[in-house]
């Protein structure tokens, strides 16, 4: 019986293993950013406001059409609200109760463009809510592509601590050996297992950051920590050379979010002076209902028409302010625009300065490590025939090991870095 049980526990532990075993996935770079573009609450939220400033552009389209409104009320009163005295004790009293309504229409004729401004900036707001949520994709898909390859340079920081491993245990048996047999004292034994204690500690280390690591690349794309891993391995050799990324500065300006932004803010700053001039326009507009009354005790339909003009001749002092108040921020959007280009066309050469930094980085990581391991066999060699010491065998197994983690951490930056650089010039 027990050992039935037994059996039943290891088959359900297996079971366990092998359902959370099928429930991680494993995502590519493009899975992991379109995972993070449908479920980070920056991006719905960015599209609630693209969706906010096209309702309001069609609320503004109203205003061209006319405005239609209805009214409609009555009155009792304890006697007539007109009462007339005819001499002799006698009188009339007229109006005691009564009711009246009508539906009328108002057309604006002229607004001082106030109308056709305010749709034009409406337009204006729609365009900015659009490139500022393409903005805020870069920055998504920027953030989760380095929560990615920090994942990839510490599983392969784990890969080259185990090969590491692997050496020293190669060494601990030879050197184990040499001193059973007299050829070495125990202090080389000593030195490595130090060394080893010290692997082990580096190891931790990294098994600890690559876990903060999957959660916080998890989270982002709306996923479980446990339930993601990565799909990329780095192969040793050299990324995409960045020449055929390169585009000059000029020609790629106007494709930029940032650009744009900085268009439309001096855009908006031209209709917000042309609508403040507006209104301190004369406003002319044509209307005409149909109305009842039953003021008399009989019923009283008409028709009306009617033309309205309005001055605004008390506003005209403080609109001078309120234009020379829009006009001096249409000068500050201008000198924004000018000044912010030239800052974004600097950024597009820095960018593209650190990506080929980092892709000459990562040309010399590959060089380090073939001269590390070329220096990690002439140093094994050297202390099987007695002419080096262990110290000089753990330095060469360490640079080693620098070097891997040179050359992952040198990939994997110049892979940032080319995405910062895709983005600064527009893709």
């Amino acid at each position: 019986m027990k050992r039935y049980t037994k059996q039943i526990f290891l088959i359900g532990l297996g079971m366990m293993a092998s359902v959370h075993l099928f429930a991680q996935r494993s995502y590519t770079l493009d899975e992991c950013i379109n995972e993070a573009l449908q479920n980070n609450v920056r991006i719905k939220n960015a599209d609630n406001d693209l969706a906010i400033a096209r309702h309001e552009k069609q609320q503004a389209f109203t205003n061209y059409f006319p405005s239609v409104s209805a009214s409609g009320g009555g009155f009792i009163a304890n006697k007539g609200l007109l009462q007339m005295d005819l001499g002799l004790g006698s009188g009339v009293s007229l109006m005691k109760n009564g009711i009246m309504g009508g539906i009328s229409a108002t057309l604006p004729l002229f607004t001082g463009g106030q109308i056709v401004h305010g749709n034009k900036l409406a337009k204006v707001n729609v365009e900015v809510s659009r490139l500022q949520r393409q903005q805020l994709e870069n920055e998504v898909r920027l953030t989760t592509e380095q929560y990615f390859w920090r994942v990839v340079m510490l599983k392969e920081k784990l890969k080259t601590i185990s090969t590491v491993e692997e050496q020293l245990n190669s060494i601990y048996k030879d050197v184990e050996a040499a001193v059973l047999a007299g050829v070495t004292n125990r202090n080389d034994l000593l030195q490595v297992q130090l060394r080893k204690n010290e692997t082990r500690r580096n190891q931790i280390s990294v098994r600890n950051a690559l876990s903060e690591s999957f959660s916080l690349l998890a989270q982002y794309i709306g996923h479980a920590s446990d339930s993601i891993d990565v799909s990329l391995n780095i192969n040793g050799g050299t990324p995409e050379q960045p020449d055929g990324l390169y585009c000059a500065p000029e020609t790629a300006l106007p494709a930029t979010n940032e650009y744009n932004l900085l268009q439309k803010n001096v855009d908006a700053t031209h209709l917000q002076y042309k609508m403040s001039l507006g209104k301190n326009l004369p406003s002319v507009a044509l209307g005409g209902g149909y109305m009842y009354d039953n003021l008399m005790d009989h019923d009283h339909p008409f028709w009306i028409g009617f033309a309205t003009v309005s001055v605004p001749l008390s506003e005209w002092w403080g609109g001078t302010h309120d234009m020379k108040k829009q006009k001096l921020q249409m000068r500050s959007a201008e000198n924004q625009f000018a000044d912010q280009s030239e800052m974004l066309v600097i950024r597009m050469q820095n960018t593209w300065n650190a990506l080929t930094d980092a892709y000459k980085q990562v040309e010399i990581a590959i060089e380090s490590i073939e001269q590390a391991k070329e220096n990690l066999r002439l140093q094994t060699d050297y202390y099987h025939a007695g002419t080096c010491t262990m110290s000089d065998l753990l330095e060469a197994q360490s640079l080693f090991q620098q070097s891997r983690d040179q050359y992952v951490e040198s990939y994997v930056q110049y892979e940032v870095k080319k995405r910062e650089y895709l983005q600064a010039t527009g893709r």
